[in-house]
């Protein structure tokens, strides 16, 4: 059985109980708080029929320290989490044009919350994480994105290069974003079936991904600062790639 994980935050318990409320075992809610934004959660966890705690912040803090809860917490059993054995049955179930986010090393939990939080708007089936180099799924992330990640399906994988090499062999094509290449993200065709790779925090994409790549792109920019924050270049690239896809 795979661990139990704590969600909180207001929004992000919120979202869960929205979506997914057989996954909450327990909600616990601080004593002191009875304002409207706590009753819709109360509310929400009355109607799927899901426990509820009213408990001290003492409690709370103990639970999910060094973080602000809000005064809310959700424990959970896990989530969409993939073992990588299961990724090629996985992948065959998406069909013929998959969309998958591969992300080559964020290790910051906020940028990677917001990362997640996009995808799952953007409609992306997959995200595909390499198990060193990058932040766990903890309470932090669940927080950023909002409940995304027990909307979307993630795999945390041992050897990026060799799952990119299954990738391109399941006619899946790879662009990956790189700030120093002349050629426009734009101009790409992101129709198909497509992974796109996103670097980590301050060197980007490492040198055997880029290998592994059928095609490096750039964001055009337009003002004096040279680059953008991943999960924001994230968001660029997956919306583009939406609209392509859907128009």
């Amino acid at each position: 059985m795979k661990a139990a994980e704590r969600v909180f935050g207001l929004h992000a318990v919120r979202g869960l109980l929205q979506r997914n409320p057989e996954r909450v075992s327990v909600l616990l809610v601080l004593e002191t708080r009875n304002d409207e934004r706590v009753a819709e959660i109360l509310a929400l966890a009355d109607k799927a029929n899901v426990p509820q705690r009213r408990v001290s912040r003492r409690e709370l803090d103990e639970r999910v320290p060094g973080v602000s809860h809000q005064g809310v917490i959700a424990e959970t059993a896990s989530t969409h989490s993939l073992a990588e054995k299961e990724l090629p049955a996985f992948l065959e179930a998406l069909g013929e044009k998959p969309f998958v986010l591969i992300l080559d090393g964020v290790q910051d939990p906020h940028n990677l919350g917001a990362c997640l939080r996009t995808a799952d708007a953007a409609g992306v089936d997959l995200i595909i994480l390499p198990k060193d180099r990058s932040a766990p799924l903890n309470a932090t992330v669940r927080k950023v994105a909002c409940g995304a990640v027990d909307n979307i399906s993630v795999v945390r994988v041992t050897n990026l290069a060799r799952v990119l090499r299954q990738l391109r062999d399941r006619g899946i094509w790879i662009y990956g974003a790189a700030g120093e290449v002349d050629e426009p993200f734009y101009q790409l065709d992101l129709t198909g079936p497509l992974a796109l790779v996103m670097g980590g925090e301050g060197k980007g994409l490492r040198r055997l991904t880029r290998e592994h790549c059928d095609r490096l792109a750039s964001i055009p920019m337009a003002g004096s600062v040279s680059s953008l924050n991943v999960s924001v270049a994230t968001g660029v690239c997956l919306f583009e790639a939406r609209r392509q896809r859907t128009s």
